[in-house]
C-alpha cells in the first residue's frame, strides 16, 4: 500500500465546516458531564417501573472497531416460537432533553464516521462509556421484546425499561466466520456452550425474520462498502471492501423488527412520531431497463415484490455480479428521509424493506431521531404529553434529514481522499468498474477492486448507472477529494 502522507483527519474537519456541522462542543459540555458522571450510580438502579436483567446472557454484535454500542441481545425458546429480547442503550436518562449536550446532538443530529475520525454526536465519555452498552458494564437501557413464530412473524410485542449487562462484546468478521462454519468460534464463544447455544438461536430468528419480510417483498441487497486504515500520520496502510456476513444480517433484522415494533407502539397509542421512509423510486424505468439487460421483465409501475423476485432470481443465477447490480439498484432507489407522522395518519412505508411501519430508534449514541424516539416512548409509558409538539417534530425530520445528507457528503468525501492518498501511485493502471451516477454534475463510477468512487472524465458518454465498464486511472487529488477516471 502506498506510503503517502496526508492529514486527513485535518481534511475532514475543514469538511464538516463547510457541510454545516460544528464538530466543537460548547463549554457547558464538561459542567453536564460531570453532573452525569456523578449520577451514574442511580440510572442503574432497578425500581420505579425500571425491570433487573443483568442476569440474562446478553451479547454484543459490531464493528472490530466500535466503541459507541447501541444495542444487546438475547434470545430464549418459548411455546410459541423464540423471544428476543433487543436492549437499546438508554441515552435519554442521562441527557435531558433541551441541556446543552442534547442542543448540540439535536443541531448536529447524528455522528460522521470517516477514516481518520470520528466526530461524534455526543461527547465520547458518553458515546462510548457512560451511555455505551460496553462489556461488565451495568447500563440503562429500553427493551423491545417480542417473539418470533415458525412463520418469522413477530407475536406479543412489548417494550420497557431495564438494567442490562452487557456479557460478551463480540465482532461481526469472527462472529459470521463461525456462524457459516468458516471458521471456528472466536475466543469468547468457544468458552462458553451456553453462548454458542445463546447466539445459534439468534441466527435461527434472524432469518426466520429475514424470510419473512423478503416474502413480503424486503429487497435483499448484497451491498459493496469499503474501509480504510489510517495511521496517525497520514499513511492510509488498508483500504478495501468489507465483507458482509450472517452476523451483519442477524443484527441488521433484529434492528429493524425493534424499530417496526417501536412505529407501531406509538401509532397505535395515537401518538405523533418520526418515521424513516424511502420513497417509491423515481427512476423506475431504469431498474426495468437493468432487468430487461438480465432477460427479466418488470412491471410498468414501481412493485417491490416483483423487483425482490428479479434480485433473487438475479442473486441465485449470477452471484458474481449481484453485487454490482445491488449497487446499481440502490443508487437508483435513492436515499431514505424522516418525516413527521401526525397522530392518525397513515404512513408512507419504507420501500426497500416493505414496511409499512418504520422509525429509527435503535442508535441513539449516534443518532438524534432515535433519542426523540426514545423520549416519546417514556412519555406514552408514563401517560404524560408528548415532550415535542408536531411543529418541533416537524423541524427535528428536516434537519435530521439535511445533516444525514450533508454527513454521508463528509464520509463520501472523506474516503475519497483516503482513496486518492491509496491509489496515488496507481495513476495509468485499468480497472473494471460499475457505473453510480448520471447527472448534470457529471457521471460517476466506483472500481470493483479496490472498491473506490470516482468521476468519469473522459469518454463518459452513453454511461448509465448499473453499466459495467473498464476505467483507466488518470489523476488523483486528496485535498479536493478528486479521483477522475477515462475510458
Amino acid at each position: 500500500m502506498s506510503q503517502m502522507h496526508f492529514d486527513l483527519a485535518a481534511l475532514a474537519r475543514t469538511e464538516m465546516l463547510h457541510e454545516g456541522f460544528t464538530p466543537d462542543f460548547a463549554p457547558e459540555t464538561e459542567p453536564q458531564l460531570a453532573q452525569i458522571r456523578a449520577s451514574a450510580a442511580q440510572r442503574v438502579q432497578a425500581g420505579s417501573g425500571t425491570t433487573d436483567l443483568r442476569d440474562l446472557l446478553w451479547s454484543s454484535i459490531d464493528n472490530d472497531t466500535s466503541r459507541d454500542l447501541d444495542q444487546i441481545e438475547y434470545a430464549e425458546r418459548v411455546d410459541r416460537g423464540i423471544r428476543i429480547l433487543i436492549a437499546i442503550a438508554d441515552v435519554d436518562a442521562a441527557v435531558a432533553k433541551d441541556s446543552p449536550i442534547d442542543q448540540h446532538a439535536a443541531e448536529q443530529t447524528t455522528s460522521v464516521y470517516t477514516p481518520a475520525k470520528v466526530f461524534a454526536m455526543l461527547p465520547e465519555e458518553l458515546s462510548t462509556d457512560l451511555t455505551s452498552l460496553n462489556e461488565n458494564a451495568d447500563r440503562a437501557a429500553v427493551v423491545t421484546e417480542f417473539v418470533v413464530d415458525e412463520e418469522g412473524k413477530m407475536q406479543e410485542p412489548q417494550i420497557y425499561r431495564a438494567i442490562v449487562r452487557n456479557k460478551a462484546q463480540l465482532a461481526y468478521p469472527s462472529v459470521g466466520a463461525w456462524l457459516e462454519q468458516r471458521a471456528g468460534a472466536p475466543p469468547k464463544i468457544a468458552a462458553s456452550a451456553e453462548l454458542q447455544a445463546q447466539l445459534k438461536l439468534q441466527d435461527v430468528a434472524a432469518q426466520l425474520l429475514r424470510d419473512q419480510r423478503i416474502q413480503c417483498g424486503a429487497l435483499d441487497f448484497d451491498r459493496p462498502e469499503s474501509h480504510a486504515t489510517v495511521e496517525p500520520g497520514g499513511t492510509v496502510t488498508r483500504y478495501e471492501a468489507t465483507q458482509r456476513t450472517r452476523a451483519n444480517d442477524l443484527i441488521e433484522d433484529f434492528m429493524i423488527a425493534a424499530n417496526e415494533v417501536m412505529a407501531r407502539t406509538l401509532q397505535t397509542a395515537g401518538r405523533s412520531s418520526i418515521r424513516r421512509i424511502v420513497k417509491t423510486p423515481e427512476r423506475w424505468d431504469r431498474m426495468v431497463a437493468l432487468a430487461k439487460e438480465k432477460g427479466a421483465i418488470l412491471p410498468d409501475n414501481a412493485d417491490s415484490n416483483a423487483l425482490n423476485k428479479f434480485l433473487q432470481e438475479q442473486h441465485k443465477s449470477d452471484p458474481d455480479h449481484y453485487p454490482d447490480l445491488s449497487l446499481a439498484i440502490i443508487k437508483l432507489m435513492g436515499p431514505g428521509e424522516y418525516v413527521l407522522l401526525r397522530a392518525g395518519e397513515e404512513s408512507a412505508g419504507h420501500f426497500g424493506l416493505a414496511a409499512h411501519d418504520y422509525t429509527h430508534s435503535t442508535a441513539p449514541n449516534r443518532r438524534f431521531s432515535d433519542i426523540v424516539t426514545q423520549r416519546l416512548l417514556k412519555a406514552l409509558q408514563q401517560n404524560a404529553a408528548s415532550p415535542y409538539s408536531d411543529e418541533e417534530l416537524d423541524h427535528v425530520t428536516q434537519n435530521c434529514t439535511q445533516k444525514e445528507n450533508a454527513a454521508r457528503k463528509v464520509e463520501r468525501f472523506a474516503m475519497k481522499s483516503a482513496a486518492a492518498v491509496a491509489l496515488h501511485d496507481r495513476i495509468g493502471k485499468q480497472f473494471d468498474a460499475i457505473v453510480t451516477g448520471v447527472s448534470a454534475k457529471g457521471t460517476f463510477a466506483r472500481l470493483i477492486d479496490p472498491p473506490v468512487d470516482g468521476r468519469v472524465i473522459l469518454g463518459e458518454q452513453g454511461l448509465d448507472v448499473g453499466d459495467r465498464t473498464r476505467v483507466t486511472l488518470l489523476g488523483t487529488n486528496p485535498q479536493r477529494g478528486f479521483i477522475d477516471f477515462g475510458r
